[in-house]
C-alpha cells in the first residue's frame, strides 16, 4: 500500500481529481473538502499490484492545522493549483515549505498538476509551471478532471517513479542502517558493575 496525499489552495479541483481518478466520476459542484478526505484504490503498474491509500486534504486555510498529521509516511504528493487562477499557482511555495517540514521522508516522490485545462481563461501558461516543477525537482502534468485528461497518466507516473525509489516502500531497504550490538561485557551483565567504559 502507497500512502499519496493530495495538496494546494481550496477549489483547486483536488476532490474532482481523486473522484475522477478513483470512481472515474465528475460533479462540477463539489462542496468544500472539510478536514480531509480518503479513498482506496487498486491499480496494476508494470505489472505490479498497487494498492493506493489517497489523502484529500482540505485547502482552507482554517483546516491547515490538520494536515501536518497527514503527511507523515506520504510517499507521494500531489501539489495541486488551477491554471486559471494565478494565487493557486504561487501559493505553491507555501505549500511546499509545508511539504519540507512535515514529510518524514526525504525522497518522497512529488508531483506538480496544472488542473482545469479544459477552462478557456487560462492564468498559468504550460511553460511556467514546467519552470516551476524543474526547478524544484517535481514530476509535471496538467490535467483536467471534467474531461479526465492527463488524470490517470498523473497518478500512473507518480506510482512508477515510487516504485523505481525501493527506500520509499521497501520495508527491508528501510532497515539498512547502523545496528548496534551490545558489547560482552553487557551481556554478562554481572561483569559490568555501576560503571561500564564505551
Amino acid at each position: 500500500t502507497l500512502k499519496l496525499l493530495l495538496v494546494g489552495d481550496s477549489a483547486v479541483g483536488k476532490s474532482s481529481l481523486l473522484r475522477r481518478f478513483t470512481d472515474g466520476a465528475f460533479e462540477p459542484c463539489l462542496k468544500p473538502t472539510v478536514g480531509v478526505d480518503f479513498k482506496v484504490k487498486k491499480m496494476v503498474v508494470d505489472g505490479r499490484t498497487v494498492q493506493l491509500a489517497i489523502w484529500d486534504t482540505a485547502g482552507q486555510e482554517r483546516f491547515r492545522t490538520l494536515t501536518p498529521s497527514y503527511y507523515r509516511g506520504a510517499q507521494g504528493v500531489v501539489l495541486v493549483y488551477d491554471v486559471t487562477r494565478k494565487d493557486t499557482f504561487t501559493g505553491l511555495e507555501s505549500w511546499l515549505s509545508e511539504l519540507e517540514i512535515y514529510t518524514s521522508k526525504s525522497n518522497t516522490v512529488k508531483m506538480l498538476v496544472g488542473n482545469k485545462t479544459d477552462k478557456p481563461d487560462r492564468e498559468v501558461e504550460r511553460k511556467e509551471g514546467l519552470q516551476f516543477a524543474r526547478k524544484r525537482s517535481l514530476l509535471f502534468i496538467e490535467t483536467s478532471a471534467k474531461t479526465r485528461d492527463g488524470v490517470q497518466h498523473a497518478f500512473e507516473e507518480l506510482v512508477i517513479k515510487i516504485l523505481q525509489t525501493p527506500s520509499l516502500w521497501d520495508k527491508s531497504a528501510e532497515k539498512r542502517g547502523v545496528r548496534l550490538m551490545e558489547s560482552s561485557a553487557q551481556q554478562h551483565k554481572s561483569l559490568c558493575g555501576t560503571y561500564c567504559p564505551l
